[in-house]
């Protein structure tokens, strides 16, 4: 319609927020959909972390608190990035938002001007390019390949980076791919940043504790050390603390930046929930012993999958270091047909014909930039993957 915005034309709806709502709508209609379209864990939010919340309501901890969190929190998210990344900050330096995306947004928001660039590696999150757009910004995108297991390497960062390039966007382990970059592969992308002073860095190290085999942790401003004054390190507790719901991330960096932030959420939602903020200071002060169970968890399930789906014939599965995702590629899999007659021209035929016909729910490689794959999440049952993962053999068994 006329009325609305001309910048909400250049975006598009979250895909994998589309199709999980699609097998939500064929569950109900009655159909046995198994969806592995969500970024969400299956486990419940740890017990001492309900308990928090739980007491804050009992305390009448329920009223407005400071637009970009209390002060606890905010203390709690400087001990937990000086004990866990050896980066120092003040409770100034930091930002609490309704959930780790309004963080990012807010960066963007606070900073991005007409002609201005970021650039990100495909596959990417499939909101980065999106918040870009709807910031007044250009989206500048890489292309990894199945090659690096999708990891950017320095060539590709330094051709990326032009004069109008204001943000780098740094994401490890990876939301589609689950690839995490080493130390020292790291500090390749890191020296090219030195090179470009002009260039800032948004890390979202939103599946930090998600990693797995022996693969370490490491961030930009902890790798180089001189990145930390153009260095926004965003985090959150969705993911390793199975607070999704709970809607709190945040974000740590210079302190005109983070004042920046705060004027734009001060005018948009204001606080984040009362309640959630005082259950995320115990989920960062609190035990973290039940991390090493989960992750005992999902890496059996990663293997489950990747066993599975290497067993496909047209079917390439990486073994990825973290997260609780597998991107496939299917490239031996396009210009086949399905028994009913779909042909498989892109990963996006394969991902709607696989839940017409086979009742999986999965999100298409395209939705993140690079094709022909798809996105698959293991953070769901061992029983339910097993099936899922059935169903995609027997679909891909009778293409012709």
């Amino acid at each position: 319609m006329s009325f609305l915005s001309a910048t909400l034309s250049r975006v598009k709806p979250s895909p994998t927020i589309a199709i999980t709502a699609k097998a939500q709508e064929l569950k109900a209609a009655g159909r046995d959909v198994i969806g592995l379209s969500a970024g969400e864990p299956d486990f419940d939010t740890p017990v001492n972390i309900r308990d928090a919340a739980k007491a804050a309501i009992d305390a009448g901890k329920t009223r407005y608190t400071a637009p970009d969190g209390i002060v606890e929190l905010k203390q709690a998210i400087c001990d937990k990035l000086a004990r866990e990344n050896g980066l120092g900050y003040t409770p100034k330096q930091v930002s609490v938002g309704t959930g780790g995306k309004q963080t990012l947004y807010n960066a963007l928001m606070a900073t991005l001007n007409p002609g201005d660039e970021v650039v990100m590696a495909a596959p990417y999150w499939v909101s980065y390019p999106d918040m870009v757009l709807l910031a007044g910004g250009t989206p500048v995108v890489a292309e990894t390949s199945i090659q690096t297991n999708f990891k950017l390497t320095a060539d590709q960062l330094e051709a990326a980076i032009t004069p109008n390039t204001k943000w780098f966007i740094f994401n490890s382990p990876s939301n589609p791919t689950g690839s995490g970059y080493s130390w020292d592969e790291l500090k390749e992308l890191t020296d090219v940043l030195m090179r470009h002073p002009h260039v800032w860095v948004m890390s979202d190290d939103m599946y930090e504790h998600l990693a797995y085999d022996g693969f370490e942790f490491c961030t930009p401003a902890q790798v180089e050390p001189r990145l930390y004054e153009r260095t926004l390190t965003c985090n959150g507790v969705s993911k390793a603390y199975a607070m999704t719901g709970w809607r709190i991330g945040y974000a740590a960096g210079p302190e005109a930046l983070i004042g920046a932030m705060r004027k734009v959420q001060s005018q948009s939602t204001s606080n984040p929930c009362t309640v959630s903020q005082w259950a995320a200071v115990e989920a960062l002060n609190g035990t973290q012993h039940f991390l090493a169970d989960h992750n005992e968890v999902f890496v059996r399930r990663r293997d489950l999958v990747v066993e599975m789906l290497n067993a496909v014939d047209g079917i390439t599965c990486p073994t990825p270091e973290g997260a609780f995702y597998v991107y496939p590629s299917i490239a031996g899999l396009i210009g086949k047909t399905t028994p009913k007659g779909t042909v498989i021209e892109n990963d996006e035929a394969f991902a709607t014909a696989l839940l017409e016909e086979s009742d999986v729910a999965v999100v298409f490689g395209a939705a993140f930039g690079l094709s022909p794959n798809f996105r698959v999440s293991y953070a769901t049952s061992d029983e339910a993957l097993k099936e899922a993962c059935r169903r995609i053999q027997a679909f891909c068994a009778a293409l012709t």
